[in-house]
């Protein structure tokens, strides 16, 4: 038995490994933005060897998209407790919470299309949050809690009040103002079905 190799744990080292410079690259996007980190940057922040990150992802932008959906992986998520409101309204409040923190905006800044070159980037990230949104809202459609809509036009709807508040930076968003969001734009999405 003392002869033979010890199993490997899931996730392990290799996990803690990669999660620091998943971690790290993200950081970097946020202060340097997408076109201007570096691999040496990324592994000093990690406190890794620049092997480590060469090694498990030799493309840059596949590190950046992949550093990015780490980032954003709470907020691709959405619950389905089966009121459609109640959901939404966490879902933004969540979104509000992450854009709201100083890496959040820093990130969110760093992101806009206008500013780098690597709009693909963006988009494979985006695609996550997106791609949730569409499948809680088609499943209540489903269900019979929204009439017919447009996922991806709601989603827009009812993220780019928070946007807003969050880029204004005059106040932080509260669950009112989600649920007033929530409570506006699918009154008149229900609304309009009825006509």
């Amino acid at each position: 038995m003392a002869d033979e190799p010890a199993a490997r744990r899931p996730g392990g080292r290799s996990a803690r490994v990669r999660n620091q410079i998943l971690t790290a690259t993200a950081e970097l996007v946020a202060r340097d933005g997408i076109d201007h980190f570096r691999y040496e940057d990324v592994a000093e922040l990690a406190g890794v060897h620049k092997t480590s990150v060469y090694r498990n992802w030799p493309d840059r932008e596949a590190l950046v998209v992949e550093s990015l959906i780490h980032y954003v992986e709470d907020l691709a998520s959405i619950a389905d407790t089966g009121d459609i409101d109640h959901d939404l309204a966490d879902y933004l409040l969540s979104l509000a919470n992450a854009l709201q923190t100083p890496f959040g905006r820093t990130l969110a800044h760093a992101l806009q299309p206008a500013r780098h070159s690597t709009i693909a980037t963006l988009a494979k990230v985006l695609e996550l949050r997106v791609a949730a949104m569409q499948q809680r809202v088609d499943t209540a459609v489903e269900r019979g809690e929204l009439p017919s809509v447009d996922s991806a036009f709601l989603g827009e709807m009812i993220s780019g009040p928070v946007h807003l508040i969050v880029d204004r930076g005059s106040r932080p968003v509260t669950r009112a103002d989600v649920e007033r969001i929530v409570s506006v734009v699918l009154a008149g999405i229900r609304a309009t079905a009825r006509d």
